[in-house]
């Protein structure tokens, strides 16, 4: 996994950059759907926004967040995660995503979703997170995820067509 790749069609070298693309992750499909927000991001890791709203709740008599959405926001947040990792937007297939619910978001909180890719193989990432309403040392889950990179197709010797992978949308 390289640290940069020739763009096909101006051939220079491109870098993925998280808050540029988060305007394009964010702005619809399912990520915008949810309001997913860009909040900052280090070498290896990401922080993505879940905001709070009536219309994601878990149990209509008690205003938190609906575990789907914390899901949806861990990865995405661990998709760009890897994707600041190894600069590059490659496409990446989610294997697996564990998600340890600790306890339930505060009443009417945003939750914040912080993931770091810790280690890259050739084919594989392995990413590891918290999702918190406010406070990083009470979280609100653990996630721990490994993702497969999508590369040729062994049998026809060619990159896959584009799709929606890697994105958070699958």
């Amino acid at each position: 996994m390289g640290a940069a790749h020739l763009h096909p069609m101006s051939q220079t070298a491109t870098k993925f950059d998280a808050a540029k693309a988060s305007k394009f992750f964010f702005k619809s499909g399912h990520s915008g759907w949810l309001g997913l927000r860009y909040l900052s991001h280090g070498d290896n890791w990401v922080e993505v926004e879940l905001p709070w709203r009536e219309d994601l709740l878990g149990e209509s008599d008690r205003p938190v967040l609906a575990s789907g959405p914390i899901v949806s926001l861990m990865d995405m947040a661990s998709g760009m995660s890897i994707w600041i990792a190894s600069q590059d937007f490659v496409q990446i297939a989610t294997l697996d995503l564990r998600v340890d619910y600790q306890r339930p978001a505060n009443e009417r909180a945003s939750v914040i979703g912080r993931v770091e890719c810790y280690r890259r193989t050739r084919s594989a990432a392995f990413v590891r997170g918290i999702a918190h309403d406010g406070d990083p040392e009470d979280p609100v889950a653990h996630v721990a995820g490994v993702f497969m990179r999508i590369g040729m197709d062994p049998r026809e010797g060619k990159v896959p067509a584009a799709s929606s992978a890697g994105t958070g949308d699958e």
